[in-house]
């Protein structure tokens, strides 16, 4: 074999090894984002350690982190959306990660414009070191896409003290939105995709919509929540009081007329024990005088017969 074939197959053998080496890891390669949203490109990445240079192990230290648009090797001068050696970065591109092994990037506030394919590129401080993976993160974004509102309970009219948990979601993204949440056409303070009700009352009754923050054209469809008492549940404030006043007409009739009943008893028995002694009275009396009659017959000296 000539010598130049040697060389070259020696430059690829040294070129796939290193490319072994080094790796960039997109858990997806393409992801959908509603206007106005944020969304967040996942990646990792193993650096290069070091190479051999004459038989010589030469270390590498990963001293730049890059991501462009719609370029394959991101390199040189070409255009990036983050650069870690810039001061001038675009706030909307933020860099949630590090030198090490976490390249995940941020883009929030999306925008038209940012329908393309994101590539990460990280730099050595030998050129050795430098690695791209040209397959991206493809980012469509999409103006049309409707808001909805998902409901942690199927029933739409819950008991009052029951915890409901509303969700404002896309079927665009599955990324966690920025959102304003509105009851009734009034605004609300959560500005999470999740809007959580804690033990019902009828104050949580209402019509429910959300829209992102950014893009209020995304409003979506009314959410209509009833809170209802359950069977258990505490009286309605006028029937409660029309119950109550019911219970003591009844009360008051009830003791009415058991107080006429015991006056009815008394005076019965009343009426029994005065004619008894009554009575006896009229009998004492009698024969008190039948007593006194003989005593005078006996003081005349006339035989009594007793």
């Amino acid at each position: 074999m000539a010598v130049w074939d040697k060389n070259l197959l020696w430059s690829f053998m040294f070129l796939l090894a290193g490319a072994v080496g080094q790796t960039v890891i997109y858990p997806f390669t393409s992801t959908c984002a509603v206007r106005g949203s944020t969304v967040t490109l996942p990646c990792t990445f193993t650096p290069l350690k070091s190479f051999s240079d004459g038989g010589r192990e030469v270390p590498l230290k990963i001293v730049r982190v890059r991501w462009c648009q719609n370029h394959e090797i991101c390199q040189g001068s070409t255009p990036s959306v983050f650069d870690s050696n810039s001061t001038n970065n675009d706030p909307r591109y933020q860099y949630l990660g590090d030198m090490k092994t976490n390249c995940t990037l941020q883009i929030r506030d999306v925008q038209q414009g940012d329908s393309a394919t994101f590539r990460f590129r990280m730099e050595a401080d030998h050129p050795e070191g430098h690695f791209t993976n040209t397959t991206g993160v493809t980012v469509r974004v999409d103006d049309s896409t409707k808001i909805i509102i998902i409901s942690s309970s199927d029933d739409k009219k819950l008991s009052r003290g029951e915890t409901v948990t509303l969700l404002c979601a896309s079927v665009c993204t599955f990324h966690q939105l920025e959102v304003t949440w509105f009851k009734d056409g009034h605004g609300l303070s959560e500005t999470g995709p999740s809007l959580h009700l804690y033990s019902l009352t009828a104050e949580d009754s209402g019509n429910y919509t959300c829209a992102l923050k950014k893009n209020m054209k995304t409003l979506s469809e009314p959410y209509s929540l009833q809170e209802e008492a359950g069977a258990g549940g505490n009286l309605p404030p006028i029937p409660g009081v029309v119950f109550v006043v019911l219970l003591a007409v009844i009360a008051l009739i009830l003791f009415i007329i058991k107080r006429g009943q015991l006056s009815f008893v008394s005076a019965a028995c009343l009426s029994v024990n005065i004619k008894p002694t009554a009575q006896r009275g009229e009998g004492r009396t009698i024969r008190r005088n039948l007593v006194q009659i003989q005593l005078e017959l006996l003081g005349q000296g006339k035989d009594v017969i007793l």
